[in-house]
């Protein structure tokens, strides 16, 4: 059953449709494992477990009627800063509990391919740091090593995956908060290109640099659950030969990654090879200014987010002061900020004249012990955070597709993640990347002791 609980997302898909097992077995060994594992995970905020058995009921039987819907009777967690019909929207924040009368567009869309919603999972407050802890909520633990974060802000879908507690999870991403957390427990981990994924009833989330994606034990997964949400998802190719670029400077001085973080980029590049693909050296393009538009940008829409989200006397010290720096920001410096993406983008995708995709780091250092920022001002964790993962959010800026992959592990069997990035429209090449890794490696087959 601890294997059956681990199989992803398309082969339960496949199992529930020849009968090898049915959506009500399935959710029970999740429930199951939520009631026993989750006390010590905190991947949950709210469970729906009489819903989600009805919802598995209702899957098996369309399932005995001919139903092929893709995602049928698959038992799915959703990130807590979408909305489920009956349920409270709580951002990480200790809101009004004011249930939602209609689910938000992914949601529904998911619920129109057949999943299971199991329950929505934590989040930090008002998604804006990369570990998931609030004073309302809690910590969300790391299934690899509990002392440390599973990431954010998709850090409780991370772990309701990564821990055997989901099938898949819904994840958003506005600065790495898909690949962040996918990275840090050995997932696969999509940010979609801008506007492949409908975010209404949102209208430009975080200035328009948030997305909604899956985070996944496998690139099929990852397939599967993007043909379910997008408006149009192309197939993912064959596998061939792609030419990879691996670029690890940042245009910070003295900000570079560590051994660790280089070594899970060493492992990868010799994995591609393994596979047949070339892996050549090539630096990004950053530029010296572009770092400032991406910050403004995620600041401004941190303050936005406050505002929405209201009562700010709840928030943290640390949630108060992020906002206050938001709100300082002029809406028309975070505009500015947000139409020269266009130049930042093409400054970066010059790189993809002479490779297909490009292989980057993650993380600088390995992510941080659980309550490791607690007390600290806002300004030092703004400027811990910017260290930490200073990679992943130039891509939300700019919009195109990136992916976070499994990067073997550390000595310690902590694993290590990366990201990789292709050109505009090339969500199905990256998986493709994603599947070929898993031809040669192991990694995603491997899970945590619990």
């Amino acid at each position: 059953m601890t294997e059956l609980a681990f199989a992803g997302a398309a082969a339960h898909a496949r199992m529930i449709a020849a009968g090898e097992v049915s959506s009500r077995e399935l959710t029970e060994l999740y429930l199951s494992r939520i009631a026993r594992l989750d006390p010590q995970l905190n991947a949950y905020r709210v469970v729906r477990a009489e819903q989600a058995r009805t919802e598995a009921d209702q899957a098996d039987a369309r399932r005995g009627a001919g139903d092929t819907r893709p995602l049928l009777g698959v038992p799915i967690a959703v990130k807590d800063d979408v909305d489920v019909a009956g349920e409270v929207t709580a951002f990480g924040c200790d809101v009004e509990q004011v249930p939602k009368s209609a689910d938000h567009e992914v949601v529904r869309r998911l619920r129109e391919a057949g999943a299971v919603i199991l329950g929505k999972t934590n989040v930090p407050e008002l998604m804006i740091t990369p570990f998931t802890e609030s004073p309302t909520f809690g910590v969300t633990r790391n299934p690899w090593d509990r002392q440390r974060t599973s990431g954010g802000s998709s850090g409780g879908s991370a772990t309701a995956v990564a821990g055997g507690l989901a099938s898949a999870a819904l994840g958003s991403d506005g600065a790495g908060s898909i690949r962040i957390p996918s990275a840090c427990t050995g997932l696969f981990g999509l940010k979609p290109q801008r506007g492949r994924v409908p975010t209404a009833p949102d209208v430009e989330p975080f200035q328009g640099m948030t997305v909604f994606g899956p985070l996944v034990q496998r690139a099929e997964d990852a397939a599967l659950f993007m043909r379910a949400i997008s408006d149009a998802f192309p197939a993912v190719p064959e596998p061939r030969p792609l030419r990879i670029a691996v670029s690890t400077a940042l245009p910070v001085p003295g900000l570079k990654p560590d051994a660790e973080q280089l070594e899970g980029i060493a492992n990868v590049s010799a994995a591609l090879r393994d596979a047949g693909h070339t892996v050549f050296e090539q630096e990004l393009d950053y530029g010296m200014t572009m770092g400032n538009r991406v910050l403004a940008r995620f600041l401004r829409g941190t303050g936005d987010k406050a505002l929405e989200v209201g009562h700010p006397e709840r928030l943290s010290r640390r949630a108060r002061g992020l906002s206050r720096y938001g709100r300082a920001i002029p809406a028309k410096f975070a505009a500015s900020a947000a139409r020269a993406a266009a130049g930042d983008a093409l400054r970066i995708n010059a790189v993809f004249s002479d490779a297909d995709l490009v292989l980057t780091p993650v993380f600088t250092h390995r992510v941080p012990r659980v309550r490791e920022w607690d007390g600290r001002p806002a300004a030092l964790v703004l400027a811990q955070m910017t260290r930490l993962a200073p990679y992943p959010a130039t891509f939300n800026h700019t919009g195109q597709p990136a992916l976070a992959v499994p990067a073997g592990f550390a000595s310690d069997g902590f694993p290590l993640g990366a990201q990789l990035v292709g050109p505009p429209d090339s969500e199905p090449l990256l998986l493709a990347a994603g599947a070929s890794l898993q031809t040669v490696r192991d990694w995603h087959e491997r899970t945590p002791s619990l």
